[in-house]
């Protein structure tokens, strides 16, 4: 397809070739309109010709009867020659009417009505006729008027014949006026359809790479067709989408550097808080062991902040690495006994429900998705509460849910908690530790195998939130008949 130089010339140009149908029926039926009146004047005028025509020859013919008629009985010769006078007048208006489009038998009519009043017209130029012949004479005359009586019946009916070309030519005409009707509008819609998917496509591209730069997808490279100017601003959204990927494999490179080189100072950090912390240095009073405990407590999420960052950023790389099936309900096991001393530290408990369910994928990386939405739920789980953790394979996907008595989220927060760094509201227990990365990296990793996770409410309708984690079952794995129930672990 080849576009104008400017989006605003192809819309013009797309709005005049769509208009040019439309505008080929109005112009069509206004010439049609001016025919059908053109024909409309011509028929009137016809009619109106051949009854007045028509009248006047048989008030002609009557004159001549009459004039005939006083011939024969005064002998005038003054009255034959206002018989010639008329005479002339009656062929005249003869001649005038066969003009006209009389049908084959109208015609035929005249023609022996004239040749009879010319035979009539010698008889009575001739020697004075006797009684008899001025019976016939008067006779013949009189069924000439007679004749002209019955051209006046027949132009009423070429009124008649008239009315009804024009009654038929209308028909057609609308006939015509509805076929071309829905033959420019479909033209026209199909133009328009056409046009709509050429003006829409580089638009629609334009919005597909304006997104795939807002969730900081920058692989794909940027091609926008169209006209000149769109051409351009694809041009420089993909020289702004380069730009943005060289940035953020900076950054990628930076953090992985800092994070590494924290990791060695901080390790032995550690290292001298677990000596502290076991006296390895000799015995120690109450206060400093409170102090060896702050420092251990944070060097560890210290650690784990470091760790979130690098998984951060190992996510844009997330396709799995080793794949293989996966026993789900046997990965959340282990996540859960990993969790017990957490959930230990604030008196919370486990009430679990799960059923077999594999699945194939990275088991590492799954881990680490389990990992993150039990940890969270503890995060935000008032001491003593319980957190449920259901898992069931229903129509060939594998559903884990995981639920809090926490402060819930928020529907208008729904999707942002899965944004890097976002940790929302602070619930009213204090601030929850953590760099918010949790989930992101949760999402990343679910999408990478094919399933996703989403923030519900709980079906109680009780406060807490309700995360699900959707799964595809492995190929080949039927539903299990029956729940495998996990024992519920109360902590305190």
């Amino acid at each position: 397809m080849v576009y104008p130089r400017s989006f605003l010339k192809f819309i013009l140009l797309s709005f005049l070739l769509v208009s040019l149908p439309l505008l080929y029926a109005l112009a069509e039926l206004l010439l049609s309109v001016d025919r059908l009146a053109t024909q409309s004047r011509e028929e009137v005028l016809q009619a109106t010709q051949a009854a007045r025509t028509s009248r006047l020859l048989f008030e002609q013919a009557t004159t001549l009867e009459r004039i005939v008629r006083q011939q024969i009985i005064l002998d005038d010769p003054a009255l034959l020659d206002d018989y010639g006078k008329l005479r002339q007048d009656f062929r005249a208006t003869g001649t005038q009417l066969a003009a006209l489009p009389l049908e084959a038998s109208e015609r035929a009519m005249l023609e022996r009505l004239l040749d009879s009043e010319d035979r009539l017209a010698k008889r009575l130029a001739g020697p004075r006729p006797g009684a008899q012949g001025a019976a016939e004479l008067a006779e013949g005359f009189a069924s000439l008027v007679d004749g002209s009586q019955s051209m006046v019946a027949a132009s009423a009916q070429f009124t008649q014949r008239a009315i009804e070309r024009l009654q038929d030519t209308a028909a057609r005409a609308r006939e015509s006026w509805l076929w071309l009707a829905l033959a420019t509008a479909g033209i026209a819609l199909g133009l328009a359809i056409l046009f709509a998917v050429l003006i829409s496509r580089p638009i629609r591209q334009l919005d597909v790479a304006i997104r795939q730069m807002g969730t900081a997808d920058f692989t794909h490279a940027i091609v926008v067709n169209g006209p000149q100017d769109l051409r351009y601003v694809g041009q420089r959204l993909e020289w702004l989408r380069t730009r943005l990927r060289e940035l953020e494999e900076q950054q990628t490179r930076f953090l992985r550097h800092v994070s590494h080189e924290l990791k060695t100072p901080l390790t032995a950090v550690r290292e001298g808080a677990e000596l502290l912390r076991d006296e390895v240095g000799g015995r120690l009073t109450r206060e400093q062991q409170d102090i060896v405990r702050i420092v251990r407590e944070n060097t560890l999420s210290l650690q784990k902040l470091i760790e979130d960052l690098l998984s951060w950023h190992q996510t844009k790389d997330v396709e799995p690495a080793t794949v293989g099936p996966v026993d789900l309900s046997e990965l959340v096991r282990r996540v859960l006994r990993e969790q017990k001393l957490a959930a230990l530290g604030r008196m919370i408990a486990f009430e679990t429900r799960l059923e077999t369910a594999v699945v194939t994928g990275d088991a590492e990386r799954l881990r680490t998705v389990v990992d993150n939405l039990v940890s969270n739920a503890i995060k935000y789980s008032p001491r003593s509460g319980a957190i449920g953790v259901e898992l069931r394979a229903r129509g060939g996907q594998a559903v884990l849910e995981v639920v809090d008595q926490g402060p819930g989220v928020p529907s208008a927060e729904r999707e942002r908690v899965f944004e890097s760094f976002y940790q929302g509201a602070p619930p009213a227990e204090g601030r929850v530790k953590g760099s918010g990365l949790g989930l992101a990296i949760a999402r990343e990793y679910a999408t990478a195998h094919g399933g996703r996770i989403e923030v519900l409410d709980r079906e109680d309708g009780a406060r807490g939130a309700r995360l699900r984690f959707v799964l595809p079952l492995a190929a080949g794995r039927r539903q299990p008949s029956a729940a495998r129930r996990g024992l519920t672990a109360g902590v305190g």
